[in-house]
């Protein structure tokens, strides 16, 4: 965990009340404060109750990296990622 609050057990599941804008920038800032990807071509973006999770990872492995910090934020089973390895 990297200091981030998860968004569980308020309001919409997972999401806590918080604001799209909020919930967004919670998710940017602990995927660019992860030391072990390169989070710099994910975007992220939020559907209903979900983070959704694009863009492209250079190593085997940051797709599932990119999901677990994405969940540490806002809780399991709320990320959904349409991330592509080059």
């Amino acid at each position: 965990m990297l200091g981030f609050p998860a968004f569980t057990g308020h309001g919409e599941p997972g999401r806590q009340g918080h604001s799209d804008a909020a919930t967004r920038a919670s998710v940017e800032s602990a995927l660019q404060a992860a030391a072990d990807i390169e989070a710099g071509e994910i975007t992220v973006s939020i559907s209903g109750s979900y983070v959704i999770l694009e863009g492209f990872v250079r190593r085997r492995g940051d797709v599932e990296r990119a999901i677990e910090i994405a969940e540490g934020v806002v809780g399991r089973g709320y990320v959904r990622a349409r991330l592509l390895r080059r």
